[in-house]
């Protein structure tokens, strides 16, 4: 399976090129009095049914190889002195150990050992009843899944519709990933699993339409959210999740158990802002950790979000954490972050014609009327209000909006010169004004614009609270607030 061992291509052609690079008598010599030997093989972790190259001198003699628990091969494939290939046999050891070479009058054993793979699915992206749309991802947990070979489903006239290993998108041993056909089956299917050894896994029984026209988003879906009030980890318990199943006071937040027992088979993100954070995820107990070393950014798990923040991943399935999780709970640990969210990031589809709703916060009845350098269009926090202000914003709008999220200004006149700061004029957004044709302003093709606002990381955020939110500026008028959900 050329897909499943890719990283092994560049060090195969350089095996290769050596083998070929033309040589003088005397190098040869040398090497024919080198005698039996492996220097390598690969890859080294297989199982039955799988191609192994085995790199050395005095191959071209050999009558037998000898896999872990004296496994013997006598058929395989000799290609020149250095190499042999040969299809790794059932019966090989569960615990592994080295590759013997034999020829009528000598043997040569290798110096790393081979070590047996076992596949194993744990869960999947979606559960038994769930409705899959064609096109949309779907995701495979385990352990050893470099060793699927295909997914077999059916197509729209009931026939087999198979997907090989090469539409995987494999991005670790413990999940492989691929899209759904379009031309899938319309009704209930139970699919199938196929390993390179002949093991066969059933999918759960789930049904299957046509996706109509329209495209995926991504969709975030707020398992928990910082308030504010919990702060930096330092190796404390704070952060410690538990279901409702089995809530013991100490958590952070109880989980509902639909939400939890959905954390537990499909992957979700933690989300913090530190890029020197140090991460480890383990239980309530610090009985077991779900990684084995600790989380650092540049770690394939962690992804940069581009606003200053970062997300981790998080697959409990198939990991031992699962065997303790319900009675230990889950604790979010280590050094130099903030935990900020706990969400799922999946994908929607949204049909032609569809988009994000708009949610309004604020709308100009006609009674406001044009900037001119004034304070007049001044937004405050339920917390603060002091009477100076357009509009009291609700204040989980303010906190969880205005503060964390981007939100729009909509106005009408092309030539507004906008500027965003605090009722006090003492602290702006940006540090120039903002004019149409900058990339923070969309037209909207009614004769309106856009201006999207994100504060978060802004230093007008210290002083918000207390100060207000201000849209002054000279000719244009604020229409109204809104964000898209």
């Amino acid at each position: 399976m050329k897909n499943v061992f890719k990283y092994l291509g560049i060090f195969l052609t350089v095996a290769l090129a050596a083998g070929f690079t033309a040589c003088d008598p005397t190098e040869e010599n040398e090497s024919a009095e080198a005698g039996l030997s492996i220097k390598v093989f690969f890859p080294t972790k297989v199982i039955a049914g799988q191609e192994v190259t085995i790199n050395g001198t005095g191959l071209s003699d050999v009558t037998e190889i000898i896999f872990p628990d004296n496994v013997s091969v006598k058929e395989f494939t000799h290609a020149g002195d250095g190499m042999i290939r040969v299809i790794a046999p059932a019966g090989i050891s569960a615990e592994g150990g080295n590759i013997i070479v034999r020829t009528e009058e000598d043997e040569a054993v290798s110096k790393l050992p081979l070590t047996l793979g076992k596949v194993n699915v744990t869960g999947y992206s979606n559960r038994a009843g769930d409705t899959i749309v064609g096109g949309s991802p779907f995701t495979i947990f385990g352990k050893d899944l470099e060793f699927l070979k295909k997914v077999e489903l059916l197509d729209e006239d009931g026939e087999p519709l198979l997907i090989s290993d090469l539409a995987f998108d494999r991005k670790s041993t413990n999940s492989v990933s691929f899209k759904i056909p379009q031309n899938i089956y319309t009704g209930e299917i139970e699919g199938k699993v196929y390993a390179c050894d002949g093991s066969v896994f059933t999918m759960p029984l789930m049904s299957f339409e046509p996706a109509p026209t329209g495209h995926w988003e991504t969709v975030k879906t707020l398992i928990w959210k910082n308030d504010g009030t919990h702060g930096n980890i330092n190796w404390s318990g704070e952060y410690r999740f538990a279901p409702e199943s089995n809530s013991t006071g100490e958590e952070i937040y109880t989980v509902p158990q639909d939400i939890w027992d959905k954390m537990k088979e499909t992957t979700f993100y933690m989300s913090f802002a530190e890029p020197g954070a140090q991460i480890r995820v383990t239980t309530g107990w610090w009985s077991t950790n779900w990684t084995s070393d600790d989380i650092f950014v540049g770690n394939e798990l962690i992804t940069d979000n581009g606003d200053g923040t970062y997300s981790l991943a998080v697959t409990l399935a198939g990991s031992p954490i699962l065997d303790v999780l319900d009675a230990q709970h889950l604790l979010f640990t280590g050094g130099g972050y903030t935990p900020l969210e706990v969400y799922f990031s999946e994908e929607v589809w949204v049909e032609n014609g569809s988009g994000p709703k708009e949610i309004v916060i604020w709308e100009n009845d006609g009674s406001h009327g044009n900037i001119n350098w004034s304070g007049e269009y001044r937004f405050a926090p339920e917390s603060n209000s002091t009477g100076e202000e357009v509009y009291t914003v609700p204040q989980d709008i303010w906190d969880n909006v205005i503060k964390k999220e981007t939100f729009y200004m909509q106005f009408a006149e092309p030539g507004a010169q906008i500027r965003v700061t605090t009722g006090w004029w003492s602290t702006n957004w940006t540090s120039d004004d903002i004019f149409v044709g900058n990339e923070l302003i969309t037209d909207n093709g009614d004769g309106t614009y856009s201006l999207a606002v994100n504060l978060a990381g802004s230093p007008i955020l210290d002083v918000l609270d207390t100060q207000h939110l201000l849209f002054t500026g000279g000719g244009y008028t604020v229409l109204k607030l809104y964000y898209l959900e």
